[in-house]
């Protein structure tokens, strides 16, 4: 009786979707990881990080409006936001692109001037539609550490929203 519930439990967890997760901590630093397995086409994921007014939450941009966020996927490109004012802010950087995936320096908001390294790598392994967009963010700094779950609850977040435009095309209800 026992072997059949531990078959259909395996069988349950094997199948269920990757989540986001804390992957290391100490006091200075950090490793976020989301992953879910999803009916993609790598040729669209470049094209829906770049709509991040689309999907982004606008509680987390300094303007209230993810309208006036940016992505410039090229080497160097920022990842910005401009205020109706001229104001301009630079949250990151595309470091570089990839056939396979994209690497940002990523100090986003509390981060910014207390990292030594703030990267967001996105990824998508996989084969024949059947790929696993993945973001890992790796942040090091004095004391960081204790940012961990602020930033995962932010990222955790952020990568549900892109996950669900890169798969509908439809921006996340609010």
């Amino acid at each position: 009786m026992l072997r059949p519930l531990l078959a259909a439990a395996v069988l349950v967890l094997s199948a269920a979707p990757a989540t986001a997760e804390v992957v290391a901590r100490t006091a200075d630093s950090f490793t976020l990881r989301y992953a879910v397995g999803a009916e993609v086409a790598p040729e669209d994921i470049g094209p829906s990080l770049t709509d991040l007014p689309k999907w982004w939450d606008s509680a987390h941009t300094y303007s209230g409006s993810a309208a006036n966020l940016s992505l410039d996927l090229t080497p160097g490109g920022c990842w910005c936001e401009k205020l109706a004012d001229g104001t301009e802010f630079d949250h990151g950087r595309t470091v570089s692109v990839a056939p396979d995936g994209f690497v940002f320096s990523a100090p986003f908001g509390p981060l910014r001037g207390k990292t030594t390294k703030a990267e967001l790598t996105v990824t998508w392994p996989g084969a024949n539609r059947g790929w696993t967009p993945t973001w890992t963010m790796v942040v090091e700094g004095p004391g960081t550490g204790a940012m961990a779950d602020g930033v995962d609850a932010v990222m955790g977040a952020g990568y549900q929203r892109w996950l669900h435009y890169l798969e509908s095309a439809e921006a996340p209800s609010v």
